[in-house]
């Protein structure tokens, strides 16, 4: 529980309009026992900050919030009488920002604040109409000939279709990412994977820089790769042989064991 620190007593502060209703104006114990009512607990209702003349007999009362996280904020009871009434009466309870609050960040829509990585088995993607990343596909001409060529060989019949800018967004983030010439494993390998017997060439624009890693004892295998990246499972590098820290053993003689030799049947 918050308990607010007692505030030095001062003149609350009142709009001109206010000044000559003193029944409004004499109403705070009426419009803090409301904020206390509403808040969680009596001590999250602080001290009195002013009143505000709102219309004719219609005032605000306003409180300081003690509750920890409220920095600037503050209640406001609103309170009312009627014509030459001398009874005050409490019309709302809200608790409001001032200039200083501390407030959350503007509310976006889940589509919007989902990021790379975010999207799991099950979930699935709100569908953009306008994305930029993408563009109309093959639409049918009518000609027979022509559309064949182009479902069937060149596999066009798909709605939509990357456009260059996702492709240029796609190519930039690839090439500056984990496979791409900058990573730690590429700048240590001796060997750029556009010369390794494990590439995959990639179709299209992208194949110029891009293609797919087919070896399984690579970290990338089964991932896009820059042409200009590496890894140490390139297919044509070996390991260096380093000398050894043993040192080479002297010959041995044997000076127990003697062999006869025989002069005569060396001279046949």
């Amino acid at each position: 529980m918050v308990t607010a620190a007692p505030a030095p007593a001062r003149a609350p502060r009142v709009s001109s309009r206010a000044r000559k209703d003193a029944v409004l104006l004499g109403a705070v114990d009426l419009a803090r026992a409301a904020a206390q009512e509403v808040a969680s607990a009596p001590a999250d209702v602080g001290e009195h900050l002013g009143v505000v003349a709102e219309d004719e007999r219609l005032m605000s009362h306003r409180f300081a919030a003690a509750m920890k996280g409220y920095h600037g904020w503050h209640w406001t009871v609103t309170v009312a009488r009627v014509p030459r009434g001398k009874v005050a009466t409490v019309c709302e309870v809200e608790l409001l920002p001032g200039d200083e609050a501390l407030l959350a960040p503007a509310w976006l829509p889940w589509s919007e604040r989902l990021r790379p990585g975010d999207i799991g088995p099950g979930d699935t993607l709100p569908f953009r109409a306008d994305d930029p990343r993408l563009e109309p596909g093959w639409t049918p001409t009518g000609d027979e000939e022509l559309d064949s060529v182009a479902i069937d060989e060149l596999a066009l019949a798909r709605a939509r279709v990357l456009s260059p800018q996702g492709r240029d967004e796609a190519a930039e983030r690839w090439y500056r990412g984990s496979r791409g010439p900058t990573a730690r494993g590429a700048v240590a390998s001796k060997a750029e994977c556009a010369t390794c017997a494990f590439l995959v060439p990639l179709a299209g624009p992208l194949g110029q820089l891009f293609a797919v890693c087919a070896n399984e004892w690579s970290p990338d295998d089964g991932k896009v790769v820059s042409l200009d990246h590496g890894c140490g499972a390139h297919s044509e590098t070996d390991v260096e042989q380093p000398p050894t820290d043993w040192p080479a053993d002297a010959p041995l003689i044997d000076e127990v064991s003697i062999e006869r030799i025989d002069p005569a049947a060396d001279e046949l």
